[in-house]
């Protein structure tokens, strides 16, 4: 018998929720093929450890750019070994809620369904991040109060505040982790004459990369290819480098934040000095980012358990009573 399945298909990581198991999968939204033969050779952890250390002929993408598919194809292979890899077959084919952000365009929205219905899946339901978001951090959003949900993904960044079973403002941009780390790797070649790569940016950006001043801040060497020699050298980095270097994309998402709060109509406004915003996402992981946001916005900023889990964890809850819930929280457009 099919299970009903919730995916959360992320610029940096994909995620499956299967009904009555939970979360099943987690993987890096990374696939390695060989050009030569069209075969796919790693996907998920695997693959992403290939990044920036394959030959010529092998290539490790990330099929999924800004929240949208950039290569209809390769999406659709990858979503495919996913869905295998949680059981599904042409024999059980199962129905699918798919969590997409805001910003998407309809066309982005019927490519996301598209390539899961040629994976296998036998219906496609869309839900927007926020909203599955908000459910799976159980904000009461079904009831007349302000709640608001900032989730920061690796290629979006969205604010909305919610209330009755709805979403009252919305600020979605995007730029997202990915963002910080193309701003750390362009730091490092500017100011030092160093390439370093993608992995190795988002290394920095988990050990000493901070939107605010942190207790406790340590120096980070970093390996890499000087451009002038073409040789291997080391630098030292300080986390207020790295501040310094990833402020714009930063500031990006704390003005996409603050932008929400201005449109938010006055009784909702005042719900959120004891609601606090709710902060999900993986990138909301960024050292200082709840101090920041809290610093700017004047409201209290809080994190769920699961940060990474939260969107695919609410798109669960909702297809464990998937036909009750339908009518309320699924963007039925295909």
């Amino acid at each position: 018998m099919a299970r009903d399945l919730a995916i959360d298909l992320g610029t940096a990581n994909t995620l499956v929720y299967a009904r009555g198991e939970g979360v099943v999968l987690a993987e890096p939204s990374v696939i390695a093929i060989n050009e030569r033969t069209g075969e796919v050779l790693a996907l998920g952890e695997e693959a992403w450890q290939m990044i920036g250390r394959t030959p010529t002929h092998v290539v490790a993408k990330r099929p999924l750019r800004r929240g949208a598919i950039t290569d209809f194809d390769v999406t659709q292979r990858m979503v495919r070994l996913l869905m295998q890899r949680v059981g599904v077959s042409r024999f059980n084919r199962p129905k699918v809620l798919i969590c997409v952000p805001s910003a998407i365009t309809a066309v982005e929205r019927r490519a996301v369904s598209d390539a899961a219905r040629k994976s296998g899946a036998a219906d496609v339901q869309l839900i927007g991040q926020p909203i599955a978001a908000a459910i799976g951090a159980n904000l009461p959003i079904s009831e007349p109060i302000g709640s608001m949900v900032v989730d920061i993904g690796g290629g979006t960044s969205e604010s909305a505040l919610l209330s009755l079973g709805g979403v009252v403002v919305l600020e979605a941009v995007r730029v997202g982790s990915f963002e910080i780390d193309a701003a750390i790797q362009a730091y490092v070649r500017r100011e030092y004459g160093l390439s370093i790569g993608e992995r190795t940016a988002e290394e920095i950006k988990c050990h000493i990369g901070s939107a605010a001043h942190t207790p406790n801040e340590v120096r980070a060497e970093v390996k890499g290819r000087e451009l002038m020699s073409g040789l291997p050298k080391t630098v030292i980095l300080t986390p207020a480098e790295i501040r310094k270097a990833i402020e714009e994309p930063v500031a990006a998402m704390v003005e996409s934040v603050l932008t929400c709060l201005s449109q938010a109509p006055p009784e909702l406004a005042q719900d959120l000095l004891a609601q606090g915003i709710c902060l999900v996402g993986g990138g909301s992981l960024l050292r200082g980012l709840d101090t920041r946001l809290s610093e700017e916005t004047g409201v209290p900023v809080v994190y769920v358990d699961t940060p990474m889990e939260c969107v695919v964890k609410g798109a669960g809850k909702c297809i464990e009573s998937f036909d009750a819930m339908r009518a309320m929280f699924m963007d039925g457009r295909r």
